[in-house]
């Protein structure tokens, strides 16, 4: 449970940004409905992230860091640049989808392009932090969310 949880989550995520993609490339082929499909897709499987995320981090904690000590600070600094980066996208996907949804097309297309480049770094961000407490640098230390981030 405490390795395949961490992964279907990071997984929703990759997922969510494949449907963002398709649907970018949809709107550009002037495919507006099967665009507005493909995002919500999109939207759902981020959302379903977050939901899951919320859960696992309350009910099971959150991995440490297990790396040597000398890239600490470094790791520490990326996973500020994730959490930072993941809300603001997700807070710009809420703005964009609630343009789109009032019909408000001229802000919807300012704002999507700019929010999408997000999503996917966020997407990239959030597989190069499972990769390294999951993959490169396994530990089988929980701690709670707070502790994970800033213990040093």
């Amino acid at each position: 449970m405490h390795t395949f949880y961490p992964f279907m989550t990071t997984s929703l995520i990759v997922i969510s940004a494949i449907f963002v993609a398709i649907g970018w490339r949809q709107i550009i082929a002037g495919k507006r409905e099967a665009h507005q499909r493909t995002m919500l897709w999109g939207a759902f499987f981020a959302l379903a992230f977050f939901i899951l995320y919320l859960i696992r981090t309350l009910f099971f904690g959150s991995k440490p860091f297990g790396g040597p000590d000398e890239l600490r600070i470094v790791y520490f600094v990326f996973l500020v640049f994730h959490i930072l980066l993941a809300t603001t996208s997700g807070v710009f996907g809420l703005i964009t989808l609630s343009h789109a949804f009032n019909k408000r097309w001229a802000k919807h297309k300012r704002i999507a392009r700019p929010t999408s480049v997000m999503w996917f770094a966020t997407a990239i961000t959030g597989v190069t932090v499972y990769l390294l407490l999951y993959i490169i640098y396994p530990s089988d230390e929980v701690q709670s969310l707070f502790d994970a981030i800033f213990h040093f």
